[in-house]
């Protein structure tokens, strides 16, 4: 994988993915603080909504952004972004009332939810190679699990020494570092696309997504994946604390069991994908997701919970975890036109945080109302829905070329050389505007 540092353009595109998480980080924890200090005991009330807030615009404007990423100068939209990530960032320790907060907040998440999916629509195009591609996805995975360790961390750090509010402008830092990175290189431009009405290019990637049995399959894992995941970030903080009665310092070491496990997948998974198909890989993450919240679930029940079964638990949770959402890029690389790239990487980006706007608030109430026992069965039967959905979706023969015939174009189309049948890459566009060997 650390070939891939040679290629100057991904060296400064993943250092820009780091110095941002890294900042996204440091907010994260200074945000919990000022939300105190705003509202006292009725903070997580505020840091709810906050991310409510942050799922909404993730599902809401990352299909529109999507929509016009793909007629713009890519490295000028990103850069545009981030300044305005890290301007938003700039305001937040001079807020004195809650709504400034949710109004700054939905400013930066809005704009995150317009970057992501464009940087990660150009990381193919920089990376036309599927097998470094996969070797790059796999180094994103590890940027997010080191990001979840490194920004507490480095927040714990600075805090012993400076005020929380000056975290803030180590997320201006972050996002206005990001912006120099990706200044710094030039970037592959978006295929020019035909043509189309606001409608048209605002559902172009929802509708070829949700077009492709490929990527129905994919939405039902991301179900899965929401589930347990969700089971891990919302509540592990109720069981080491409320359950366990443990110290904080516990709670970090049950969240890095977590990423660790996430980070041995990702270490793992590009070997693993050059002899194995996406489909069982991704199909058994999420399996493993199901067994593992069913076991703890019996474990709890049987003779209640311990601190090294749960560690044991959230280590092999990740490992599922990252197994379902590292190749999920391969999937979408292999499903599209250069073209349309930038609209289905929004797609995924949006339907998938609209699993997570469902899992997140479920998963708090079961633990709530009904303890770790039927939240972990159910958000358990929730995953094995979501696997069991992408078995029948997804079908075992995923041939990326296959023979088909157009009953859909005139005879003289340049689509068609004069001939009906052919094969070829299949991807759905609009002479193939659905899946299928009849058109």
């Amino acid at each position: 994988m650390l070939s891939l540092f040679a290629d100057r353009t991904y060296r400064h595109l993943f250092l820009a993915q780091i110095v941002a998480l890294v900042g996204t980080g440091l907010a994260t924890v200074a945000l919990g603080l000022l939300a105190y200090d705003l509202a006292g005991g009725d903070a997580g009330m505020v840091l709810g909504t906050v991310f409510t807030i942050k799922m909404v615009a993730y599902v809401g404007i990352a299909p529109v952004a999507g929509a016009f990423a793909a007629r713009v100068n890519r490295r000028r939209l990103l850069v545009v972004l981030d300044l305005v990530r890290a301007a938003a960032a700039l305001c937040l320790p001079f807020v004195t009332e809650i709504w400034q907060v949710y109004v700054l907040i939905f400013a930066l998440q809005s704009a995150s939810a317009a970057f992501t999916p464009t940087f990660q629509a150009t990381i193919p195009d920089v990376l036309p190679d599927e097998a470094r591609y996969t070797r790059a996805l796999s180094l994103s995975r590890l940027a997010y699990d080191l990001e979840n360790i490194a920004s507490p961390t480095l927040a714990g750090l600075l805090l012993a020494v400076m005020s929380y509010n000056s975290l803030f402008l180590g997320t201006v830092l972050g996002f206005a570092a990001s912006a120099a990175l990706v200044v710094s290189v030039v970037l592959p431009g978006a295929k020019p696309a035909a043509p189309r009405g606001i409608y048209d290019r605002t559902t172009r990637g929802t509708r070829i997504y949700l077009a492709t049995p490929r990527l129905r399959g994919l939405l039902a894992l991301n179900i899965a994946v929401s589930a347990g995941g969700a089971m891990v970030l919302v509540n592990s903080v109720v069981l080491v604390r409320g359950v366990l009665g443990l110290d904080p310092t516990a709670l970090a070491w049950t969240m890095f069991a977590f990423g660790a496990g996430s980070m041995i997948a990702a270490l793992a998974l590009p070997r693993l994908l050059d002899h194995v198909a996406d489909r069982p890989v991704m199909i058994g993450g999420a399996m493993v997701i199901v067994l593992t919240q069913a076991g703890l679930a019996g474990s709890i029940a049987a003779s209640g919970l311990g601190w090294p079964a749960l560690l044991i638990a959230w280590l092999v949770m990740g490992v599922g975890y990252s197994a379902v959402l590292t190749p999920s890029g391969r999937l979408l690389r292999r499903s599209s036109h250069a073209e349309d790239r930038p609209a289905l990487f929004a797609a995924q980006f949006a339907l998938s945080h609209a699993c997570w706007l469902v899992t997140y608030p479920l998963s708090g109430w079961l633990m709530t109302r009904f303890g770790p026992v039927v939240a972990l069965i159910c958000l358990a039967i929730l995953s094995a829905s979501g696997a069991l959905a992408a078995l029948r979706l997804w079908p075992r023969e995923d041939p990326e070329t296959f023979v088909h015939t157009h009953d859909n174009l005139p005879l003289d189309h340049p689509h068609l050389k004069g001939n009906r049948r052919h094969a070829h890459r299949f991807v759905v566009d609009d002479e193939h505007p659905r899946w299928g060997s009849q058109l």
